[in-house]
C-alpha cells in the first residue's frame, strides 16, 4: 500500500509542472504530426485515435444532454458508431451529432492549453482515464482491444518513460489530433459528394435542423480550423524566443 508521504508524492507528480521541453522538440513534433495526418499509409492506421476522440466526443455531449448512452463500437477500417437514446430531435440530438467531428480538436486544443502549462504528466493520465471510462461503454470485441492497447501505451509512457520520452509523445499526440481534425471533414464531403455516407453527421444533422448538410460540412471545418490555430498558437510558446514575435 501507498505511504501518505507516497500519495503526496504521486499526487505532488501528477499536478505539477515539468521543465520547458527544448524548442527543437515542439517543433519537429508538430511536423511528425502532420506528416502522421498527411502520409496515407500512416494515416489509415492513425486514424483510429481520432476515431475514438470522435465517437467520444458524441459520448460525451449525449450523457451531458440527458441522454441515455446504449454503447459505442470502433470498428477496424476505423469508422465507428455511438448509439443513444431520448428524443429523436431537439437541441440534444443536434449537440450529439455536432459533437463529433469537432472533438479530436477541441482535445486537441485542451491538450495544447496543459502542455502550454508543461501539465505533461496531467495530460497523460487524463488520457488514461477518459479512454477507461470509454471502455465502460464499448460494445465490440475490436473496440476493446484498441481502447486497451492505446491506453496501455499511454499509461507505460506515463509512468515508465524518461520526462523527454513524455514530453515528445505528448506533443506528437496533441499535434495530431489538431491536424488529424482537419483531414475527416474533407473525407467526409468528399464521400458526400460521390453520393456516400447519406446517413453522416452532416445529413442527420440538415434533417433536424433544415440546414443543407453542406452548412454543417462548413461548421466541422471552421470550428477545427480556429482550433488548429488556437492549439498552435499556444504550443509556439514553447518554442518562439522569449518575448514572441516581433516585427
Amino acid at each position: 500500500m501507498l505511504s501518505i508521504d507516497g500519495v503526496t508524492d504521486l499526487w505532488d507528480q501528477l499536478l505539477g509542472a515539468q521543465p520547458d521541453p527544448p524548442g527543437m522538440l515542439v517543433l519537429l513534433t508538430a511536423v511528425a504530426g502532420f506528416l502522421a495526418v498527411a502520409v496515407r499509409p500512416v494515416w489509415r492506421v492513425a486514424r483510429n485515435a481520432v476515431t475514438i476522440a470522435h465517437e467520444g466526443g458524441h459520448a460525451l455531449i449525449a450523457l451531458l444532454t440527458g441522454r441515455k448512452l446504449k454503447g459505442i463500437r470502433l470498428e477496424f477500417d476505423t469508422s465507428g458508431l455511438t448509439l443513444s437514446a431520448g428524443r429523436p430531435t431537439g437541441l440534444g440530438m443536434v449537440l450529439t451529432l455536432l459533437g463529433g467531428y469537432i472533438a479530436p480538436s477541441l482535445v486537441g486544443v485542451l491538450g495544447a492549453w496543459l502542455l502550454g502549462g508543461n501539465r505533461i504528466t496531467l495530460l497523460l493520465w487524463l488520457a488514461v482515464v477518459l479512454l477507461l471510462l470509454m471502455l465502460i461503454n464499448i460494445r465490440n470485441l475490436f473496440g476493446v482491444v484498441s481502447l486497451l492497447v492505446t491506453g496501455a501505451i499511454v499509461f507505460a509512457v506515463s509512468w515508465y518513460a524518461e520526462p523527454e520520452t513524455q514530453a515528445a509523445f505528448a506533443y506528437a499526440g496533441v499535434w495530431f489530433l489538431l491536424f488529424g481534425g482537419v483531414r475527416p471533414v474533407f473525407e467526409l464531403q468528399s464521400l458526400r459528394s460521390r453520393g456516400r455516407m447519406r446517413d453522416s453527421d452532416a445529413d442527420q444533422l440538415a434533417r433536424l435542423t433544415h440546414l443543407p448538410a453542406l452548412f454543417w460540412v462548413g461548421v466541422f471545418l471552421v470550428v477545427n480550423l480556429i482550433a488548429l490555430v488556437s492549439g498552435a498558437f499556444l504550443l509556439a510558446g514553447q518554442w518562439l524566443p522569449e518575448g514572441g514575435l516581433s516585427l
